[in-house]
């Protein structure tokens, strides 16, 4: 684990409402994604993360350059994807995206590679879903062979290959920090650590503490590829405002909208208020509350699962901008300083057992 924990944010530039009810346009989403990057950095929070989506109700398709504008604004928050789909994508072109994004913002650039939880990039990019797992394998070992920033020699069944080729521009540390996002799936997992990656664990139904045995593979893993420890992180969603009730009345319409709508189109039954207030609670995975009930809910998890860092998927639904505004400076002016007192206070207890 790092020294000082880290709190950050996810958003999938969820086209929101405006203050009269009216759908704002994917461009004007933008807009405000971009403020809201900003203030992150301003409240003194430590990542900001953008997903990538190909759909309606997602304004991001291109992370990076979205990312280009916040680092032009901001100076301290480090700013990566949440995640970059790169079963659909080319790992040199993302490498030179991340790197690129990287130079510009001197250095505070990561990058979290997954599988995604959608698939429309497939039949966009005219790739065949049924190779999904072919894909992700193969462009993941390209990717890591990509990090070491010298001439890579490489082929495989998906992409043209490679013979001592060097991809510009180069990190000025020579390091990308690249992380992997999970489900729930051990091979995912097992693939992280055989590729000594930091694992970045998507937590969005159930109970987070549930993960403890994901987390024990993740180190017997890294145990057996002979690789060093290395961080892991969480990703939940969640929403903060001044009390628990007015969070919960705030959240609870869009976000029931939002799980409704991506659930008719995957077969799930409605979500219910009484799911929901229970994945609100103590052992859900819905971070949403007064700052105290977020920041104690956040604590006992990073402490459970043994966390380096916890991203808030702030953006829910339909919730208006200036609402995810306020939920944001409540999280990083209120949040996440009561999250580092109570695990700082963890770790210096255990160092004194």
């Amino acid at each position: 684990m790092t020294e000082k924990f880290e709190l950050g944010l996810d958003t999938f530039g969820d086209v929101t409402f405006d203050a009269s009810g009216a759908r704002l346009s994917q461009a004007a989403t933008l807009r405000n994604v971009v403020a809201e990057g900003v203030l992150a950095d301003q409240v003194g929070l430590d990542f900001f993360g953008i997903g990538e989506h190909h759909r309606e109700d997602f304004a991001v398709s291109a992370p990076e350059v979205v990312l280009a504008a916040i680092a032009g604004q901001t100076t301290g928050i480090r700013l990566g994807s949440a995640v970059t789909v790169l079963s659909s994508d080319d790992p040199v072109r993302v490498f030179q995206r991340f790197s690129t994004l990287d130079a510009v913002s001197n250095g505070r650039a990561e990058v979290i590679l997954g599988r995604g939880s959608f698939t429309e990039s497939f039949p966009l990019f005219g790739l065949e879903s049924d190779q999904y797992e072919l894909l992700f394998e193969e462009k993941l070992n390209l990717f890591t062979e990509l990090l070491t920033e010298e001439p890579v020699t490489w082929s495989g069944e998906t992409r043209g290959g490679l013979r001592n080729q060097r991809v510009f521009p180069p990190t000025d540390s020579g390091a990308l920090t690249t992380w992997i996002g999970v489900g729930g799936s051990p091979q995912s997992v097992v693939r992280a650590a055989h590729y000594g990656l930091p694992l970045m664990l998507a937590i969005i139904g159930g109970s987070p503490l549930a993960f403890v045995p994901l987390v024990e593979l993740y180190h017997r893993a890294l145990a057996q590829f002979e690789k060093p420890t290395r961080p892991i992180g969480e990703h939940s969603p969640g929403y903060v405002a001044a009390t628990d009730v007015q969070a919960r009345e705030e959240m609870w319409p869009h976000y029931a909208a939002m799980q409704n709508r991506i659930g008719r189109e995957r077969g799930w039954g409605p979500v219910t208020r009484e799911r929901f207030e229970h994945d609100a609670g103590p052992d859900g995975a819905l971070f949403v509350g007064s700052p105290q009930t977020v920041a104690t809910k956040i604590a006992a998890t990073a402490i459970g699962l043994g966390l380096s860092r916890f991203d808030l998927k702030y953006s829910l639904g339909t919730l208006s901008h200036e609402k995810l505004m306020t939920s944001i400076e409540l999280y990083g002016t209120e949040v996440a300083p009561l999250v580092r007192e109570l695990v700082a206070a963890d770790r210096a207890a255990d160092l004194v057992k």
